[in-house]
């Protein structure tokens, strides 16, 4: 059976430009700084995203964690969102490696409140511990792909600054909150020091992400990558992919967010289903299913049986998620037999 699969924008296959790049790239030995293709990848993030420099590492994962490794000391604390990436999809990672203790803020809509980061900050007190570092996900995963407001982060660095705490952003999905804005991703990360963006989230690169700052932060960050394994030989063969992605698609993801709005409008005509299309701002669909009296794991399989995959996001909560291998009459048809389903 051929799927319909909305369980992630991580599912898409490398396209035939990715392949032929990864066949034909120059490459050298990395941990030397000698892989051609590596370092042309990293300047052309660095670039884009309006910092001094950057650095490949496998995941995205492993791209927050070197940064809460480079800015924090063991016993810190980091000020994050309650349904933050880091906070919940990353293993307790802070924790076992960094030694730092989170501090979790519930946001509305995937946003701090600049007011409550504010009070969050610690004081000079022997009792507390040293805020650290202040993370933010824009675009917000939990949320539902939100997008972050502008004015919402430049707030929370100008906070920040003031009280001399560093700014990470998760910007696994950057690019669909910078599409989303009409912007570009530079006038997001100005407001804050590090950011981390996966390639392989829309864009299409079969792995990797990166993780961008100053010359000195990446310089630090660079020997904890190295620390953690992620010190790579010919790794080439993996950056190539993610120069196309960054040169090709960033553009596209607005066709991802116009079926992501076409599948919220298609499922909000079925009356068992709840779904707010004006709660959709890119990729990502949040769709109750409570009113079927199915559990999530029955409606699933109901999907999976008629060549449907979504995933599971909370009680009687089904997430979709849009990206370049669903097209517009995919869309249309998932519509359809899901409405036929019910």
């Amino acid at each position: 059976m051929t799927f319909i699969d909305f369980r992630s924008d991580t599912v898409t296959k490398p396209t035939e430009e990715m392949r032929q790049a990864m066949l034909t790239a120059e490459v050298g030995d990395d941990v030397y700084g000698e892989d051609p293709t590596i370092n042309r990848l990293e300047a052309l993030a660095a670039n884009i995203l309006g910092k001094e420099a950057a650095l490949f590492v496998t995941s995205g994962t492993q791209g927050n964690q070197v940064a809460v490794l480079t800015h924090c000391r063991p016993g810190d604390e980091v000020i994050l969102e309650a349904e933050s990436h880091i906070f919940l999809y990353e293993g307790g990672a802070s924790s076992a490696l960094a030694g730092v203790q989170t501090r979790p803020i519930r946001g509305v809509r995937g946003a701090l409140d600049p007011l409550e980061v504010k009070k969050a900050i610690r004081g000079d007190d022997i009792h507390y511990p040293y805020s650290g570092l202040i993370c933010l996900e824009n675009t917000h995963n939990k949320a539902g792909g939100k997008v972050v407001p502008l004015q919402t982060m430049k707030e929370i660095y100008e906070i920040a600054r003031e009280k001399d705490v560093p700014v990470h952003l998760d910007g696994a999905r950057l690019f669909n909150a910078a599409v989303a804005l009409g912007v570009p991703a530079s006038e997001l990360t100005q407001y804050v020091d590090t950011v981390q963006v996966c390639l392989s989230k829309g864009l299409s690169a079969p792995v990797g992400s990166i993780l961008a700052g100053s010359q000195s932060f990446i310089k630090e960050a660079r020997k904890w990558r190295k620390r953690l394994g992620g010190g790579l030989r010919q790794a080439g063969v993996i950056a190539a992919p993610g120069i196309i992605a960054l040169e090709r698609m960033i553009d596209r993801l607005a066709e991802d967010h116009a079926n992501a709005r076409l599948l919220a409008e298609g499922l909000s005509t079925i009356p068992q289903l709840q779904v707010s299309i004006e709660e959709v701002e890119t990729n990502i669909i949040l769709c109750n299913i409570k009113e079927t009296s199915l559990s999530n794991d029955q409606f699933l399989s109901k999907l999976k049986d008629a060549g449907i995959l979504a995933v599971p996001f909370d009680d009687g909560i089904i997430r979709f998620v849009t990206h370049r291998e669903v097209s517009s009459d995919m869309v249309q048809r998932a519509v359809e037999t899901i409405s036929e389903i019910l």
